[in-house]
This record gives C-alpha cells, sequence and structure tokens, in this order.
C-alpha cells in the first residue's frame, strides 16, 4: 500500500471528495503527497465554495470546487457529488430535476457512497441515468465492509468507471484514499477532463489498524452529523444558502420538492 510522498512525474493523485478546508487540512494534504482535492461540502453555496478553494490552492496543492447536492426530501435523500459545476444550482429539488440540471454544465457528475444508508443512488438510479454519470464510488472510509462489497457490484453492473475518497468530514482522515490519474491534474478543468473521459486511473487506500481507527470515527461522526446537526438545517426552511428561495433563479422555487411555499415537514 503505497504510503504519500510525491505522485511520479505526469500522474497525480487527488482525494475527490472532502467535506472541510482549512490550513490543517492542507498541510495534511500536502504531507500525504496529494496534488489535488475535491472540496465539496453540504449546504454552501457555490460561490463560497468557489472562493475558498481559490484561496487554498497553491502550486503544490490544486483545490477544486465540487458540491454535493442534497436532493428530495429527508426521507428519501439522495446525493449526487459535481465537480467544478459552471452554475449554482440549490439544494432539496427533486433528484431526476438535479441531475438534469447538473447534466448541463461542463461538470463531472460522481455517484459518492452508492446505496449507502439512507442517503445514497441507487443501483437503479444510476441505470438510468448512467449517460449523465462519470464514475461510481466503490470504497471510502465511512462505509462498513459490506457497503464496499455492495459499491463494487453496483458499479460492475453499471459498467461506469470507478473511484474512491477519503469523503473526509475530519482532517485525519485527508488522504487515506485517493486516486492516480496518469496525466498531470494542474487545473478543475483537467480533473473534469480525466474524468468525463474515463482516463486511465490506479486507486490507492490505506490500510491497518490507524486507517481502521479513523474508519470508525468518521461512521460515528456521520452519525451525529446525520441526527443532529443535518436535522437542525433541514427544518428551518428559507434559512441554508443552498435554499431553493435563496439567491438563485425564480423558477428552482417551483421546482422544490416539499413544494413552492418551501415548508419542509
Amino acid at each position: 500500500m503505497a504510503q504519500g510522498g510525491a505522485s511520479t512525474d505526469g500522474e497525480s493523485r487527488v482525494d475527490l471528495h472532502v467535506k472541510i478546508l482549512d490550513e490543517g487540512v492542507v498541510r495534511r494534504a500536502k504531507a500525504v503527497g496529494l496534488d489535488a482535492i475535491v472540496y465539496a461540502p453540504h449546504f454552501t453555496h457555490l460561490s463560497t465554495i468557489r472562493e475558498r478553494a481559490a484561496r487554498f490552492s497553491d502550486d503544490d496543492l490544486l483545490v477544486v470546487p465540487g458540491r454535493e447536492y442534497f436532493t428530495g426530501k429527508w426521507s428519501a435523500r439522495k446525493h449526487v457529488l459535481a465537480v467544478d459545476p459552471d452554475e449554482p444550482v440549490p439544494d432539496f429539488l427533486t433528484f431526476e430535476d438535479t441531475v438534469a440540471e447538473i447534466a448541463d454544465h461542463d461538470t463531472g457528475i460522481l455517484v459518492p457512497h452508492p446505496e449507502f444508508l439512507t442517503l445514497s443512488m441507487t443501483e437503479t438510479d444510476i441505470a438510468d441515468h448512467a449517460d449523465a454519470v462519470d464514475a461510481v464510488e466503490v470504497y471510502n472510509p465511512k462505509h462498513w465492509p459490506w457497503d464496499d462489497r455492495r459499491a463494487r457490484e453496483i458499479a460492475r453492473e453499471s459498467g461506469l468507471p470507478t473511484y474512491l475518497s477519503s469523503y473526509a468530514h475530519l482532517t485525519a482522515t485527508i488522504g487515506e484514499a485517493w486516486v492516480e490519474f496518469d496525466r498531470p491534474i494542474d487545473s478543475a478543468a483537467d480533473l473534469v477532463a480525466a474524468l468525463r473521459s474515463g482516463a486511465p486511473r490506479r486507486m490507492y487506500h490505506r490500510d491497518g489498524l490507524v486507517h481502521q481507527l479513523k474508519r470508525r470515527a468518521e461512521f460515528a461522526h456521520l452519525g451525529w452529523e446525520n441526527s443532529h446537526d443535518k436535522f437542525k438545517r433541514v427544518v428551518l426552511p428559507g434559512d441554508e444558502p443552498t435554499h431553493p428561495a435563496g439567491d438563485y433563479p425564480d423558477r428552482f422555487a417551483d421546482m422544490n420538492a416539499y413544494g413552492s411555499d418551501g415548508g419542509l415537514l
């Protein structure tokens, strides 16, 4: 198992999904030999994500803006990950409307954690939207072993390229899983092009006791986030920067999965 350090000439190591970004994240990413990370937080307007990605990028680490969209109602939510989307799209649209909107952008569309808990695209969803999807995730540290097996089965059935990521909500998890592309990734456009073309890649994740402890810490954090923090966000209609009633074209208010009045109950 690779243990970090600089990637070889002509190749690029990318962590395709992290939820946090600060000086500690950047130090950690550089220390483990990453060339790029995709910063894709929840409930954050694309303009803010872009500003933060630009601020933390430098010659040694590229931070690519991304959005993990929260689609549909809380009880039937699905996540969709876009890499470097062109235009802001709000959360809480139906799954079908969300995919249709971002498929019109020059962006990479990824399936994060398929059929994981109650917040993921299903095998049927992926099959129905395979023309829009660029890769399916087959490993991240929040998964349990059976989640990894199921993700691999789904990816095989889809016939789509695969990826893995740290899906890091905690700084220590940055770079615990990464993709090594066969080409330089010097810009967000380079990464999108690699994803959309199905560029050759090798995939790695760390192993051993420390990695397993980090996996369990990430899963515990997910439980807290979904049972408390995210719930508070969802029951406050209109307060989120990514609510359809916010800073978006008026047409999105009519596409709100909870209805045009914005009620989330």
